[in-house]
């Protein structure tokens, strides 16, 4: 089996980049191994339905993203398949150029979709031009870990933690890298 771990957000505005920046700091901390199966990781940015080609070669979808849900709380972590979605779950009100679920459902219309499942997080803040990831999404992010953990342990991976990078430590990456490009 081929599985892709996919990270989607905007960097540039805050909490809206936790599942690029989870997506790194997951493929960067852990060694993964398999018999069986092969694994990569991408980070998807805001790119959505331009991955549809990227996605229809996986067999399965591990996506992270930050989501809104009714009656969902800041930091509230979500994991879920896409074809049991529930009813509270939107996507709406983020930085994405298309919206991922939109990319979703156009690739399930062409039977192209691979099993996906979503691990997602409530947003604290969306704000633009901002790097700095809130309190509330970095501490999510060790339930993140956890989750994913289990779920590509349950798909026959072994890890071994090899480091211990923060996603707060991948979004200042990304403001430093920001400040100290002058190229444009």
């Amino acid at each position: 089996m081929k599985l892709l771990i996919l990270g989607i957000g905007n960097v540039m505005y805050s909490d809206e980049g936790i599942g690029v920046h989870f997506v790194r700091t997951l493929e960067r901390n852990f060694k993964f191994s398999s018999d069986a199966h092969e694994i990569k990781f991408l980070d998807g940015g805001t790119l959505a339905n331009f991955l549809m080609h990227i996605i229809a070669d996986y067999d399965e979808i591990l996506l992270v993203d930050c989501i809104d849900a009714d009656g969902g709380k800041i930091g509230d972590v979500y994991f879920f398949d896409y074809e049991a979605m529930p009813k509270s779950i939107s996507w709406s009100g983020s930085a994405h150029e298309i919206e991922m679920l939109q990319t979703l459902q156009m690739m399930d219309l062409c039977g192209d979709l691979p099993r996906v499942k979503i691990l997602a997080v409530v947003p604290k803040r969306i704000e633009p031009a901002s790097f700095e990831l809130s309190d509330e999404a970095v501490k999510s992010a060790e339930i993140m870990e956890k989750t994913a953990l289990e779920y590509l342990e349950g798909l026959g991976f072994k890890f071994e933690r090899i480091a211990s990078f923060s996603v707060r430590d991948a979004a200042n990456e990304f403001d430093k890298k920001g400040r100290n490009d002058r190229s444009f």
